[in-house]
């Protein structure tokens, strides 16, 4: 059997072991063994295993992840998160759909302070989807607009997605943290429209529309918000003044986080407790799974299966906007069954080489890509926001009315994709700044 024979059937082995439920992470380090094995030897295959993970897990960039995580975790036990929707309802009430509308504002706010979808999608749910079902709005609504706002946790930096997308692509994370604004806030608006023209078009659906807020309870509510404004302020205001790199502002965040949770004694022993076990299983999932990407990619370049589709992919000799819309497309397939961060690490070693053949940023890429994952979070039939929101909501609400209540989102978040490829400049206008 040639090389590239055995690439392929490793490939084809990674998805039968991932189709029968084995967690992505081993199968990527079975097959990527395994794979070694067979191309040049048990003894090469060994040391993989131990210079490999030692290389990637190195990686300084990486110390972030778990400090962006922890940062996340302690903003969610310690419900740092309720004042800003508490506001964000005050300022939106009247407003068709207010309280929906509210809790997208008030995941943008968290999303600014933790890099995870599940987390966001979680600390919202809590907070929103019961005040919404108390106030009558149709569950599939509430719950939907929970679910699709948790997206944004991937988009606004900090972002987990970005920052292993740097350390694989070798692309710069600030560059990718400055792209993911310009697509979260974007994000954010095609939202807060859909909201808006759904209520318009059926005001029954949510029974807020009519409600007023005295302009000094507004203006109250908004001394609420100041622990995740002080968080927020801290990591970027040091971010891009330059007073410290995107891993340092993981441990200023988690640093401010604790900080200010002591402030409002938030910070227990149960709560801290909650978060650095959170935070230590989230990394090593994470890690794994990295890991065990780290090891395809070495497998792929050793049987040329890698280089071998890349360069079939580049032989049809498509337009590039038709290579990225391909890509596009499957990232799109691959998020209805797999989770985030394993398709992307999944699938790099393949698309990266394409990419840099076209005339589109490696920067751009990795905020578009983040943008396709996150849809992925929303989609039948993994959907993994969906489930977070059910086991959240319990039995107030099924599993299919979230799904129902996503679909408007979810065409939206189509818009938005087909937006960001058409028009680049609109990712790369931020990350320009910075390199000039």
């Amino acid at each position: 059997m040639s090389d590239i024979a055995i690439g392929f059937t490793g490939l084809a082995s990674l998805f039968s072991l991932i189709a029968l439920r084995v967690p992505i992470g081993i199968a990527l380090i079975i097959v990527s063994f395994v794979g070694i094995w067979a191309l040049i030897g048990v003894e090469v295959a060994m040391s993989s295993l131990g210079i490999i993970p030692y290389n990637f897990a190195s990686n300084w960039t990486l110390s972030s992840v778990p400090l962006f995580l922890f940062l996340g975790f302690i903003c969610y036990h310690a419900e740092l998160t309720q004042g800003m929707f508490r506001a964000a309802r005050a300022w939106l009430a009247g407003i068709p759909g207010g309280l929906a509308i509210a809790s997208i504002f008030g995941s943008a706010g968290f999303a600014a302070v933790s890099g995870s979808s599940i987390a966001c999608s979680a600390a919202m749910g809590r907070i929103a989807v019961p005040e919404m079902i108390r106030y009558k709005y149709d569950p599939g609504l509430a719950t939907g607009t929970v679910a699709v706002a948790g997206t944004i946790g991937a988009l606004i930096p900090p972002s987990i997605i970005m920052i292993l997308y740097g350390v694989i692509s070798q692309t710069s994370v600030s560059q990718l943290f400055l792209g993911g604004v310009a697509a979260g806030v974007i994000t954010v608006v095609g939202y807060v429209l859909v909201v808006w023209i759904r209520v318009k078009l059926n005001p029954d659906i949510a029974h807020d529309v009519t409600e007023k807020v005295p302009v000094e309870e507004k203006i109250r509510s908004l001394k609420d918000t100041w622990p995740l404004f002080a968080i927020m302020i801290g990591i970027f205001g040091g971010l891009f003044a330059g007073v410290f790199t995107p891993n340092e502002a993981g441990a200023v965040g988690a640093s401010l986080a604790c900080i200010v949770a002591l402030t409002k004694g938030k910070l227990t022993w149960k709560v801290f407790k909650a978060s650095v076990l959170e935070t230590l299983v989230t990394t090593s999932a994470l890690l794994i799974i990295a890991v065990g990407a780290s090891l395809l990619t070495r497998f792929l370049v050793f049987s040329g299966a890698g280089d071998y589709i890349s360069d079939l992919i580049l032989s049809f000799e498509a337009s590039d906007i038709l290579i990225v819309i391909g890509i596009a497309l499957i990232y799109l397939a691959l998020g209805m069954f797999l989770e985030p961060i394993g398709a992307m690490l999944l699938t790099l070693p393949i698309v990266l080489p394409v990419i840099e053949s076209t005339q589109y940023s490696l920067v751009w890429f990795g905020v578009v890509l983040t943008k396709l994952l996150e849809v992925g979070m929303i989609t039948p039939p993994v959907g993994m926001n969906v489930f977070v929101i059910k086991s959240v909501v319990g039995n107030l609400v099924s599993t299919s009315q979230i799904f129902k209540g996503i679909l408007w989102f979810l065409v939206m978040d189509l818009v938005i994709v087909a937006v960001l490829i058409a028009a680049p400049d609109i990712i790369m206008y931020l990350p320009n700044l910075l390199k000039s």
